[in-house]
């Protein structure tokens, strides 16, 4: 047993009565943020780790519009190329045609046959009155805003736009068309990537030019009886987008891509 002076004894003793005499306060509960911040931070470190793998060692907000813009510039040039090439094939395939018309009857029935439905088929060009219409962006400025409830969709053409403009000059009477100098078809498609056309494999940026022959008179009327062109009209006065339409004597060029069809379907 160990024994301490009298005053040190005296005075545990004391505090140890006092301590059982007053009451015990209860525990206090540990907040609840000093739980939630170790989830937090396992949180962020799973965030974090998942962001690194992903990124694979490259910035995952980098800005890849160049990039982007190469591609398209690489698959133009691919396009060029093989257009050339199908280019040469037809004329082969033209000229071994030709040399066996000259020896073979029904070959060179078929082919005058062919020959005979060029211009309606649009193989050929065409020379005459009508009407060219031009669709635009609204011109922006760097140190200009968006103009009072627009939106960057509102400044743009858009592919119905172009759509409203081709479908209203074919109910006009349009005998011949061409968009941006490219022969329109009836198996051709008009679609819009961005504020850029595309059509027949390349694409083209505003202002688009829609050229077509036939009566001025009717071209107009059709236009004006059309709802998608007075929907853009609407957008020409709200938000300053271009359009223009003229009547002149215009050429519409010959059709010179691909003519083969991937599907078809039988007239009932």
């Amino acid at each position: 047993m160990e024994y301490t002076s009298g005053a040190a004894s005296w005075q545990k003793a004391l505090r140890r009565a006092v301590a059982v005499l007053l009451p015990r306060r209860p525990r206090q509960r540990r907040p609840g943020w000093s739980v939630g911040v170790p989830l937090i931070a396992v949180a962020a470190g799973l965030l974090f780790t998942t962001s690194a793998t992903t990124a694979d060692g490259t910035a995952l907000r980098e800005d890849r519009r160049p990039q982007l813009t190469q591609l398209i510039e690489d698959r133009r040039k691919q396009v060029e190329a093989s257009e050339q090439q199908a280019a040469q094939l037809r004329a082969q395939v033209e000229d071994e045609t030709a040399a066996l018309a000259d020896s073979d009857g029904p070959i060179r029935e078929q082919r005058d046959r062919a020959a005979a439905s060029r211009q309606a088929a649009g193989f050929t060009a065409l020379t005459g009155t009508g009407v060219t219409v031009e669709l635009d962006d609204a011109p922006r400025r760097p140190d200009q805003g968006l103009p009072p409830g627009a939106t960057n969709d509102d400044l743009v053409v858009h592919q119905q736009d172009v759509q409203a403009v081709v479908n209203a000059l074919w109910a006009g009477g349009a005998e011949a068309m061409s968009i941006m100098n490219v022969r329109v078809l009836t198996t051709s498609a008009v679609r819009c990537v961005g504020n850029t056309l595309l059509l027949h494999g390349r694409v083209y940026s505003p202002p688009f030019k829609i050229v077509a022959i036939g009566d001025p008179a009717a071209l107009k009327q059709a236009l004006a009886a059309s709802e998608g062109v007075q929907w853009f009209m609407d957008d020409v006065r709200d938000f300053h987008l271009g359009y223009r339409e003229t009547t002149s004597t215009v050429t519409v060029p010959a059709f010179e891509d691909s003519t083969a069809l991937r599907s078809a379907t039988v007239p009932r």
